[in-house]
This record gives C-alpha cells, sequence and structure tokens, in this order.
C-alpha cells in the first residue's frame, strides 16, 4: 500500500527513513506475528539497530537527543506502515519509561539505563496499573517498604505490557499509606528486574494486539537497590506524569498513524471495487462521505497531536501537557476508530477475511478509546481541570 494520504506536515526526512525500515515487514509479516502470538524481534531488532529506539535519549548518554515531536514522527509512520499497535508496542514500551528517567533519575540511574536503553541492550516495561486501581491510580497497594539496601516489593501489576521480554520494569509503589487528603503523596517510582525469583509472570489471553504479551505480574518480597529509586521517595506520581503525558502524545501520533492506513485502505478498496454497472463502489457517495469525514478528523486531530508534542517539548507545565495530552489523545484515538469501522463497511464482507488484514486494525483501534486512559476519563478531565465544572467521581 502506497502512502498517498497523509495527514501530518513536517519531518519529511526522518518519516522517510521509518518508512523505508518498515518496508522490509510487510502486512504478513504483522498477522503472522499476531496470529503467532510472538514478539516481533526481528523488527524490534532492525529498529533499535537503526537508532529509533534511543531518539528521545540524552546524546551524553548514546542516544539522539530528540524531542516529543520526532518521536511522533517516527511512531506515527511505524502505525501507519502495517503493523498498527503491535508494532509500535514492541518499540514505545521502553520509550515510555525514558521521559521520568531522563527528568528526574539521578545522574548514575542515568549513565546505566539511558546508555543500556540508547545500544539496543535493555527492553524495559511500564508498571502502574493494577486490578483494584486502573484508572485511579492513586489507589495502588504495590508496597515498597524500607530496608537498609532500597526496597522490598510486594504486590501485583496488570496489563503489564512486553514483561516477558523485558529485563527491567520501572515501577510505581506505596512507601506510604494512601491519604485521602493528599491522594498523590506517598507513591514512588523505581526501576526493578523481572527476570529473578521473586517475580511471576502470568499472561493474559487477548482478542488482539497479540504479538506483544500482556500480564498480571506478581511481586514477593522482591528486592530493590536503594540506587534504583527514580526521584525523589513519595513523589513518584508526579514524576511518572511526565511519562504519562508523554505517552498519551506519543500514542495520539500513533492513532493518526493507524488512521491513515485504514483510510487508505479504504480508498483503495472502493476505488477498486466494482459492484452495480461495472462501477467502482467509490462513485458513491454513500462510501465517499464518510472517508472523507475521516480525512478531515485525522488532519484536525494531528495538528493537536503536534501542538501538544510541540508543548511538551518546549518544558510547559504538567497541567498544560496535561490538557493537551488528553485532547490529543482523545481526538485521535476516536478519529482512528471511526476511520478503521468506515473501512470496515466499505470492504463489506472482506473485511472479515484476515487476508485483508483490515480487521486486525480495527481490533486495535478499538483498544485505543480504551488505553491507555478511556475516554470517557478524559472527558472527566476536560470537564472538571478546563471548564472547571464540579468533579464527577
Amino acid at each position: 500500500m502506497g502512502y498517498e494520504i497523509t495527514t501530518t506536515e513536517g519531518h519529511d526526512e526522518l518519516r522517510s527513513a521509518v518508512r523505508k525500515l518498515c518496508s522490509n515487514f510487510d502486512l504478513n509479516y504483522w498477522e503472522r506475528c499476531d496470529g503467532e502470538h510472538r514478539f516481533p524481534q526481528e523488527f524490534y531488532d532492525a529498529f533499535s539497530s537503526a537508532g529509533w529506539l534511543s531518539i528521545m535519549v540524552p546524546v551524553e548518554y548514546g542516544g539522539a537527543g530528540a524531542g516529543l515531536s520526532e518521536v511522533c514522527a517516527v511512531m506515527e509512520e511505524v502505525a501507519a506502515a502495517g503493523g498498527a499497535f503491535n508494532a509500535c508496542t514492541t518499540v514505545h514500551t521502553t520509550i515510555i519509561c525514558l521521559a521520568a528517567l531522563a527528568r528526574h533519575g539521578s545522574e548514575a540511574l542515568k549513565t546505566k539505563y539511558l546508555t543500556a536503553i540508547a545500544k539496543g541492550e535493555m527492553y524495559m516495561s511500564f508498571g502502574v496499573s493494577e486490578p483494584d486501581a486502573g484508572t485511579n491510580t492513586t489507589r495502588i497497594t504495590t508496597r515498597a517498604t524500607r530496608t537498609d539496601t532500597g526496597y522490598v516489593v510486594d504486590g501485583r501489576k496488570t496489563w503489564n505490557s512486553g514483561a516477558l521480554e523485558a529485563s527491567k520494569v520501572l515501577l510505581l509503589c506505596r512507601t506510604s499509606p494512601y491519604d485521602a487528603n493528599h491522594k498523590t503523596d506517598g507513591m514512588t517510582l523505581l526501576v526493578a528486574d523481572l527476570k529473578v525469583p521473586t517475580v511471576t509472570i502470568n499472561p493474559i489471553s487477548k482478542i488482539g494486539r497479540n504479538a506483544v504479551d500482556s500480564n498480571d505480574v506478581f511481586f514477593d518480597n522482591h528486592p530493590v537497590d536503594a540506587s534504583d529509586l527514580v526521584g525523589e521517595e513519595g513523589r513518584g506520581f508526579r514524576h511518572v506524569l511526565d511519562g504519562l503525558n508523554a505517552e498519551r502524545i506519543m500514542i495520539a501520533a500513533e492513532n493518526i498513524g493507524i488512521g491513515r492506513w485504514a483510510l487508505q485502505a479504504g480508498v483503495n478498496y472502493a476505488n477498486n471495487r466494482a459492484v452495480f454497472d461495472d462501477e467502482p463502489i467509490g462513485k458513491y457517495q454513500s462510501v465517499q462521505h464518510p472517508l472523507a469525514q475521516n480525512f478531515m478528523q485525522l488532519s484536525a486531530a494531528a495538528q493537536m497531536v503536534a501542538k501538544a508534542a510541540s508543548a511538551y517539548d518546549g518544558g510547559q507545565s504538567q497541567d498544560v501537557c496535561g490538557t493537551l495530552a488528553n485532547t490529543a489523545k482523545y481526538l485521535a484515538s476516536e478519529a482512528a476508530y471511526q476511520t478503521a469501522d468506515n473501512a470496515m463497511q466499505t470492504h463489506g464482507g472482506y473485511s472479515f477475511a484476515r487476508e485483508y488484514h483490515i480487521g486486525r486494525y480495527w481490533i486495535e483501534s478499538r483498544l485505543q478509546r480504551i488505553v491507555p486512559i478511556n475516554n470517557q476519563m478524559i472527558l472527566n478531565y476536560v470537564a472538571e481541570r478546563v471548564l472547571g465544572m464540579p468533579r464527577s467521581y
């Protein structure tokens, strides 16, 4: 499939280089990885060897020192090249951890981990969600207890992506009890080992995005060295917000890529599929109009993604970045899903044939309205934080 349809401007040389790399991994490659529940190691190795994994790592630690704007361009092209969210999750899981490490890690911590990530020697997962504390992060119960040498962690994380491949996890824990008057206090961010006897990893069976595992991860009397503390003890929630805002903006960019692929697939099929009087179905307005609307929705969402990434790179406050990141994620994920759904409708019965791949994109775009934050919670955030309306939850 070509890239005739574009919705985002800027970073043209960067995008071209990523497309060239991704062209080595066709739609059937991603279909096999998804169907076999197999981690796309070949793609990960190629992506890392080309230096894209370290794009946000500061230059002094062996990276390119680029900003989130450049990362968004890279990840949009990865999504648009045929791999959708499977491809993006393969590489963005570690990238998500970079923001908190780079902004809040000690010099020793950054030298130890950012350098390894830049070389492609370390895969790191992100451990925040828990079975009884998904969206409500302040109610996590995974506990890190102080010891003479660091911490001992006990608890459980869920929906942990890539834990089977990762050697480390950026882990948010409670180091002091929950206080209803200071909900975000008392949480601490640690870098913890995963491939040790004190950690148990149980994969979750899923309906889609199966090239990258999702897991329940159990920590039982799990030691973490004091040197692996990220930032200040008790301020982990604030530290992790840098990663969460970056994650939402980056995933918004990925949704633009997912939408672009689905739109191109729908247009190509509509222009070539003849049903009545040997005329292409793309001639009919009932087919044209939804796809035209999707193009405009994706283009508008892409502008918000660019604005959010620029604010993040410019060092805007977490409040400003939070509003823009949430808005970008909402608009992009809704546009991507609607585009994939219209592409499904355009393909008719063939949308359910795996050879067209559109169903894989549809399933993965539907997921984006839920993760990394449910879109209804984004509406709550905007209503309360931006419009000044009463808290509804």
